[in-house]
């Protein structure tokens, strides 16, 4: 009796200790609270309607970002920016106005179109000037050959590697000043370093020589107005490609 009356008050001492080890790591440690995502959440929800996808947590304050948030009222009347997966600290920097997001190119879709991301290089994206709200022409280069495949694309999206464009209607091309007029020379606009996301507005059957073309081919675009003329094109060979 005696042995098994010292192994329960030893079972005891453990689950104890073991128990209060998340307070005795915490202890003497400086602490704040912050809202935890616990459920995924999709770009572009409302903080109000985070309620039921984030808890309060207490944690060390080293391990806090600057920016974290502990309640949603300073998040009123805003949106998420990016998807949220569970176990991100909330920041106040994934949330923005809505309108400010309309401002900066957001564009509305089509009836009946398929949205189709593929990620390019800068110089396949006209050096990174494409923006949401242009169109643009699609060429498609495969077992060498190369044709412009489709024409007056509209793009809805555009992330990373873009250079913004001008304000007022100013233009980044600017001339460098000429010998003698006293002005100094333009400086050459930096080229984007990284990849860039160009999703586009798509009927059924061109989206599926975009996801082709992504798969198993080369895609480069061009800016290609309303204005611009369709014909003359071909599918150019190394047999023509000097004709």
């Amino acid at each position: 009796m005696a042995a098994i009356l010292l192994a329960a008050i030893g079972a005891l001492v453990l689950v104890t200790y073991v128990g209060n080890a998340d307070e005795r790591a915490m202890a003497g440690m400086r602490t704040t609270e912050v809202l935890v995502v616990t459920a995924p959440v999709a770009e572009g929800t409302p903080a109000a309607d985070l309620k039921e996808a984030v808890t309060l947590e207490t944690l060390p304050a080293k391990a806090v970002p600057a920016g974290a948030v502990a309640t949603l009222d300073s998040l009123a009347g805003k949106v998420i920016t990016a998807d949220l997966q569970p176990g991100e600290q909330l920041l106040a920097a994934r949330f923005a106005d809505p309108a400010t997001l309309a401002k900066a190119g957001a564009v509305e879709v089509p009836p009946n179109m398929h949205e189709v991301s593929v990620l390019l290089d800068p110089q396949r994206v006209v050096g990174g000037r494409v923006t949401a709200g242009d169109t643009v022409g699609v060429f498609v280069s495969l077992g060498g050959k190369t044709h412009l495949t489709l024409h007056k694309v509209l793009v809805t999206h555009v992330q990373g590697g873009v250079v913004p464009p001008a304000q007022d209607g100013a233009t980044t091309d600017v001339a460098p000043a000429a010998a003698g007029d006293g002005g100094a020379a333009a400086t050459p606009e930096p080229a984007p370093s990284s990849s860039v996301m160009v999703t586009f507005a798509l009927s059924a059957p061109d989206a599926e020589k975009v996801v082709f073309a992504a798969e198993s081919a080369s895609i480069w675009l061009s800016k290609e107005g309303a204005e611009v003329p369709q014909d003359g094109t071909r599918v150019v060979t190394e047999g023509n490609v000097y004709e």
